[in-house]
Order: structure tokens, then C-alpha cells, then sequence
């Protein structure tokens, strides 16, 4: 399947490259569509037939552009591989988790690199977006392109790596305001790499001192906010055992300038949740077993259970039986107001209440039902169908459901359980 959505024309700096942009998820789409603002016949590939589809259709269900920007847009779509040839400048953003036993999983680059190999050619630079261990672009993705291709890495094409910032969601911090981090594995790599994405970042470039260094750089933004959330969820879970509001412990430290303002809460999605066990797996191959880093995971990790496990203590403390006990569970993607269920921790709450014997009510207001039931095995229920409920969990607090706090208190019975894991209510207007 391959097609061009409607052209525009532009004012803006040109870029003399043929760009090819591989993975068109929350990261390669906004790459991929910024670019095609300032190069002519910029190729989007995607294994997925259902996302080209959607595009070349003009909807994002990522929500990340706008239907007016995709129709605007001079953007190619197509999951044929033969798009890929005759670019010069291809970026790799495809997704890079973990797998059952958290060890760094590169099947999705390796895959990336199989598909690109055959259509490289001399000259060609390769930069890789996915987030990485230290030394994975050049000591796992260079010879995997080298065997796909035939080419030699570093005489006949280049690498360079720019780490993903993008903040699912997020309408302010976007891809055009951050600044965009960008290396290469030779200077002249490095410069090539930074006059393209110069003309797609207002915000900036800054140039690491190595692929490696940048690749660190990434990997250790989104460990840092983990541990720090690892941090807060520990106070909340000594809070709790002291009767006192963790929110209203943060408000008040927050008076101080340097109090950090974290907070407590599910930690998922593609990044915060994964990252740190690329650190990992790269610290303990040198011979280091990182301590802090592994604490903050178990601490997160933990997390989703042991709001489980709350609820049905209060849901005891009510007075209502847990085998005949029915819990709504309000919001399963990963954080409030996106539609992504990547690594939600949500779903582990649903999990534990029903090796307890109860009934677990789901419902989203953002997410892909189908994808909640395929990949999951939970079924969306019409939000009508959450009445008379001994418990109710809002875990990703939708603006959605923060609308009518009515609305939300009326499903639960008199005397039963609401449990607010975001503290977006006040606990004295809670009826």
C-alpha cells in the first residue's frame, strides 16, 4: 500500500536530503511530518497496512497530528520496503521494549535494519531514534545494516543517533520546542545530521560529543524521572500507614524553591517503565550491578498491585463481601488523555482484584477498545453499565471524567470505596 496525501507549498527552509522516516507511531509520525514542512518526497514506511491506512486516510489515532495537518501534508505513506529506495537520509524510529524477563528487546531494530539494508547506498547516513542502550547504534544496529546491505559501515554509510523527546499527549513540549539532541559517528556525519534536524527544530540542537554520549543522554532522562516517582510512590506507601494525605505532604514541602514537584502514581507507557533496564542491562554487561536504578523498578513496579490490594482492604472495611465485591476501573491507557496502552499498569490492577474473586468493571475514554481486548483480554463496558459499584479506581484521570464529579460518585453504592490514585479531588467535596 502506498499513496501521497494532498501537497502544500512552503515558505520554510528547504533540506537537501531524500528522507525516509521508519515507524510512524507517537515518535516517527511528528518526525516524519516536520520533515516533509521542509523536504520534498518525504517517504513514512510502516509495517502495519491498518496504520498507513489510517493515514493515507487522514487520521492519527495516536492524536499526535491533527486530520488538517495530515491532508496539508506532502508526506508518502506505505508498508511496501521498496519506498526506502533512493534516500539518502533514513531515521529509525521504531519502538524498543523489553521483553518477559525486562532484558533489552532489539527484534524491532533489527527488523528495521533488515527492511532498510537492501535499499542503502554509498553515501547514505542511518540515525536512530529508538532509545538504546550505550553502543547499541554502532555496536548491534551498524553491523546488522552491514549484513542487510553489503555496505561497510563508516566507508560506504554513516550513523548518526537523535534520541526521541516527545511527550505523548503533551501540547506544549512538542517535538519543534525541544531542544533536539544529535551526533554522528564522524564529523562530517555529525554535521549532516545537524543542518537537517536544524531545519525542523526552532528550539535547537545540541551537539553530544559522540553517538554513545548521546545515548546515554536519553537513556538516563527518562531513569532519573522513574527513580524520582520511585521516591514518591515509597513516601505515599509510608504516608498511607500514617493515616496522612501524601498530596498534602508535597503541597506543603512544595513551598520550599528546591522541593522537586513529583508525585506519586502508575508508572507505564514506552519509555519511563523501559528505559531504565536498557541502563541496566549495559551496566551489568561491564560488570556493575546498579542498585538505585533496580530499586526505583521494583518500588514502580509494585505500585499497580498494591492499589489493588488497598481497595479491597477498604472494601472490606465497608462492610461488603470481596467475593461478591464489583470494582470500576475509570481510565486503562497508560497516563490521563492519550489513547496509548502501552505497558499500563492499570491492567495489573484489573488482574489482581480478579485473583481475589472480583467482578472488575473497565471503562476508557480514550483508548482503542479492540486494543484494550486483544492485547489485555479486558472488555470496555458502556460507562452506564458502572452502577452500584463497592469500589471505584480512577487511574487515568480523563479530563473526560473529571467533568462531572457527580457523575463519577453516583456509580459507587452509599457507604462503598472511591479510590483517586491522582488525588484530582478533594477528599471534603467527595460526598
Amino acid at each position: 500500500m502506498s499513496q501521497s496525501v494532498t501537497s502544500q507549498s512552503s515558505n520554510e527552509p528547504r533540506i537537501d536530503e531524500r528522507i525516509a522516516v521508519l515507524g510512524l507511531g507517537y515518535v516517527g509520525l511528528p518526525v516524519a511530518e516536520a520533515f516533509a514542512r521542509h523536504c520534498d518526497n518525504v517517504v513514512g514506511f510502516d509495517i502495519s497496512s491498518k496504520r498507513v491506512a489510517a493515514l493515507l486516510d487522514g487520521h492519527d489515532w495516536t492524536g499526535e497530528i491533527s486530520n488538517e495537518a495530515l491532508a496539508s501534508s506532502t508526506l508518502t505513506f506505505s508498508n511496501d520496503p521498496a519506498c526506502l529506495a533512493n534516500a539518502t537520509f533514513y531515521v529509525v524510529t521504531v519502538p524498543t521494549p523489553v521483553d518477559k524477563e525486562r532484558r533489552p528487546d532489539l527484534s524491532p531494530l533489527y527488523s528495521a535494519c533488515a527492511a532498510l539494508g537492501p535499499y542503502l547506498t554509498p553515501g547514505a547516513v542511518v540515525v536512530f531514534e529508538s532509545t538504546v542502550f550505550p553502543g547499541a547504534t554502532e555496536e548491534n544496529c551498524g553491523p546488522a545494516l552491514e549484513k542487510a546491505s553489503g555496505l561497510v559501515c563508516g566507508k560506504d554509510f554513516f550513523l548518526g543517533y537523535s534520541p526521541e523527546r516527545i511527550n505523548p499527549g503533551d501540547k506544549v513540549h512538542r517535538l519543534e520546542t525541544i531542544t533536539k539532541i544529535v551526533s554522528g559517528q564522524n564529523p562530517e556525519t555529525l554535521a549532516r545530521v545537524a543542518r537537517a534536524y536544524s531545519a525542523i527544530i526552532p528550539a535547537g540542537i545540541y551537539e553530544a560529543k559522540s553517538i554513545m554520549v548521546a545515548e546515554a543522554a536519553k537513556v538516563i532522562e527518562n531513569t532519573q524521572r522513574d527513580i524520582n516517582i520511585a521516591l514518591m510512590n515509597e513516601l505515599a506507601l509510608i504516608f498511607e500507614r500514617l493515616n496522612i494525605r501524601t498530596k498534602d505532604v508535597l503541597e506543603a514541602a512544595g513551598t520550599k524553591w528546591n522541593f522537586l514537584p513529583f508525585t506519586p502514581g502508575l508508572v507505564g507507557g514506552h519509555c519511563i517503565g523501559v528505559d531504565p533496564y536498557y541502563l541496566t542491562a549495559k551496566a551489568e554487561k561491564v560488570g556493575y550491578h546498579p542498585q538505585v536504578i533496580l530499586s526505583g523498578r521494583r518500588i514502580n513496579d509494585g505500585i499497580g498491585r498494591f492499589v489493588a490490594q488497598k481497595t479491597l482492604q477498604l472494601i472490606v472495611k465497608s462492610g461488603a463481601s470481596i467475593g461478591n465485591a464489583r470494582v470500576g476501573v475509570l481510565g486503562l491507557t497508560f497516563k490521563e488523555d492519550v489513547p496509548d496502552l502501552r505497558n499500563s499498569k492499570s491492567f495489573e490492577i484489573i488482574e489482581e482484584l480478579k485473583a481475589f474473586g472480583v467482578t472488575a468493571v473497565a471503562h476508557d475514554a480514550q483508548c482503542n477498545p479492540a486494543e484494550a481486548h486483544d492485547v489485555f483480554g479486558v472488555t470496555i463496558e458502556p460507562l452506564e453499565s458502572l452502577k452500584e459499584l463497592d469500589a471505584l479506581v480512577l487511574a487515568a484521570p480523563h479530563r473526560a471524567y473529571l467533568a462531572d464529579a457527580d457523575a463519577l460518585y453516583s456509580m459507587i453504592r452509599t457507604g462503598g470505596v472511591f479510590v483517586d490514585l491522582k488525588s484530582s479531588f478533594q477528599p471534603e467535596a467527595v460526598r
